[in-house]
């Protein structure tokens, strides 16, 4: 049986390996790092039939490629409208032909496949690199996880190890500045090759070869060595492993900045030398931070596998970002603070959270830990938190960006009739979803305490993202979480008694856009979360009982507590309602499976 990823490349690649030199063949399939999420996608079905046609496309753009051009071949695809979507990433090095290139990346589908329904994986190869996430990654550089692979057995050519450093650090520093982040080069008895990953920045390959070569002088005296991270490759050996005609003279590009400053004075000089010195210095201690080991990894190098702290952003970048958080860039304001829009250097809009705490020690402390905690937490229904600033006076959570804004707004703000019914049931049950996911299926469970449509985020495709969850403190591991009483505006409650539940409807709604009994379930399933502890459903049967065929029947009572006083602007006051209270059974049709 043929592998799903491989039918639609199978002929070219076979015609491609019969049409070329078989005795010198060589897809440098060595595996150098695997590793796969360690948390499971919502709807498993989806998300593989999304990813195993993701990695299908990056085959067969590569096996349709004419050439791979000064990066070689690479390629990009993703399923990003889908509820459960993917992005992927393929690439080769320069030097491998088109033949062992592809034969490498099949070798990665075959390993990305047994990640399962991880929502992550990534496979290095000496040849090649394959990776998929359910969320974007292009632009990553050095994450952690970043590593040495060193080969067992040392030189014993004279003034190996310095040749080795000579020619990385020329590697490390040239490549960011050749097209294509691509460099190959021979130096005193021993070969290397640098290459980024070619959807990232020059920038950021430079801070990545950065860190590698910091990494890969662990590897001295060994004969071979290799620095893995998440956007950089780097790797030396005393044997040839990249034909010789790939080499390149590197003084071009380490010399290309600085050939209009050779006049410089002496002054400048000097004033340049300590400048560096201190950047040198700087970049030293930076390496350090970022390879501290207060996190405890597995030895993989996918950024969103493992617990990890969020990304820590400059404020000035912040600031910059926000207009210096002017009002024009102001989103909306709750309980927690103050919202902006900002946009990044690299293009990217993010929402900018100032968040309204005491900056306590204590206070403090517990900033740290929430949003280290929240930082980990992944689900489509879910507002990614991208990162945090906390080191200035203000505490600041950056977002991702909901170009849609809050539910709030389509239901309260005048544009109410925008939204169709299917586009809210799918609310609904992604609301449903994303808390079902933070009360049982988190390894911790995380109570939100503050659901309203002032805290439901929509997405380009109106898709539900609860935000504020993590903000609250975190249930105790030995209490329960949930309230005896409910307290609110029921009017609803009354024209449930009175059999009129279809006034609840929004009459700004096309009566045929809808189907009344699912309409009606969405309101009863409503009503059962209003009631005692004891009688409420979890949130993962809410999820069942909204998408269920048909249910059994049904017994509805009297909230605990019911408001006394209703009119706007009214105190509101809460009186208990008798125990002796009628129960009113439903018996609810049976609905279509959706």
């Amino acid at each position: 049986m043929l592998h799903p990823f491989s039918k639609t490349v199978v002929i070219p690649l076979a015609v491609l390996l019969c049409l070329s030199n078989l005795a010198a063949a060589d897809p440098q399939t060595n595996l150098l790092n695997f590793g796969c999420s360690s948390y499971n996608a919502t709807d498993p079905s989806v998300f593989l039939s999304n990813r195993n046609a993701t990695i299908s496309d990056l085959l067969s753009q590569i096996s349709e490629a004419s050439s791979g051009g000064s990066g070689g071949f690479s390629a990009t695809a993703e399923r990003s409208s889908s509820p459960e979507p993917v992005y992927a990433l393929a690439f080769c090095r320069v030097y491998l032909s088109h033949g062992d290139c592809l034969t490498c990346l099949s070798t990665a589908a075959a390993h990305l496949r047994d990640c399962g329904a991880g929502t992550g994986g990534r496979a290095v190869y000496d040849g090649c690199e394959a990776r998929y996430e359910s969320g974007p990654f292009y632009d990553q550089g050095s994450q952690p996880g970043n590593a040495p692979v060193c080969v067992n057995g040392t030189s014993a050519t004279s003034g190996f190890a310095a040749s080795v450093l000579a020619l990385m650090r020329d590697l490390s520093s040239a490549t960011p500045r050749v097209s294509g982040y691509f460099a190959a080069a021979i130096g005193s008895g021993v070969y290397g090759v640098a290459q980024c990953s070619p959807t990232v920045t020059s920038s950021v390959c430079a801070n990545c070869l950065l860190v590698a070569f910091g990494n890969i002088k662990q590897c001295f005296p060994s004969s071979d060595g290799r620095a893995v991270d998440a956007g950089c490759f780097l790797r030396y050996s005393e044997k040839a492993f990249f034909p010789a005609n790939s080499s390149m003279d590197l003084a071009v590009y380490i010399q290309s900045g600085s050939k209009s400053k050779k006049v410089a004075i002496v002054g400048a000089a000097a004033a340049g030398a300590c400048i560096l010195l201190v950047l040198g210095l700087v970049l030293f201690l930076w390496i350090r931070w970022s390879r501290r080991p207060e996190e405890h990894w597995r030895g993989d190098i996918l950024g969103a596998t493992e617990l990890r702290g969020p990304t820590n952003f400059h404020y000035a970048d912040l600031k910059s970002a926000t207009n210096n958080f002017s009002k024009e860039n102001k989103l909306g304001e709750g309980g927690f603070g103050e919202v902006f829009k900002g946009t990044l250097k690299n293009g990217k809009i993010i929402a900018v959270k100032k968040l309204t705490m005491t900056q306590t020690k204590s206070a403090r402390a517990s900033f740290l830990s929430e949003v280290k905690l929240i930082s980990n937490v992944h689900h489509q229904n879910l507002l990614r938190l991208l990162g945090c600033s906390g080191k200035r006076q203000e505490l600041l959570l950056v977002y991702e960006y909901m170009a849609n804004g809050s539910l709030d707004r389509f239901l309260f703000g005048g544009t109410g009739g925008m939204l169709t019914w299917k586009q809210r049931f799918d609310i609904i049950v992604g609301m449903a979803r994303g808390l079902a996911y933070l009360h049982h299926e988190f390894h911790v469970c995380i109570i939100h305490r503050d659901i309203k449509s002032s805290n439901v985020l929509l997405d380009d495709n109106f898709k539900a993202k609860i935000a504020d969850f993590g903000l609250a403190r975190l249930r105790p591991g030995d209490q329960s979480h949930l309230s005896s009483y409910f307290a609110g505006t029921l009017y609803a409650w009354q024209l449930h008694e009175e059999g009129r539940l279809p006034k609840l409807i929004d009459k700004s709604m096309d009566p045929h856009d809808y189907k009344l009994d699912e309409v009606l379930r969405a309101i009863t399933v409503a009503l059962l979360c209003t009631q005692v502890a004891a009688a409420r459903p979890t949130m993962s049967e809410v999820v069942v009982l909204l998408l269920s065929e048909g249910w059994p029947q049904l017994t509805l009572t009297k909230p605990a507590f019911i408001e006394t006083q209703g009119r706007a602007g009214d105190e509101i006051t809460s009186s208990p309602v008798s125990s002796s209270a009628a129960n009113t059974s439903i018996l609810m049709p049976k609905f279509s499976a959706r």
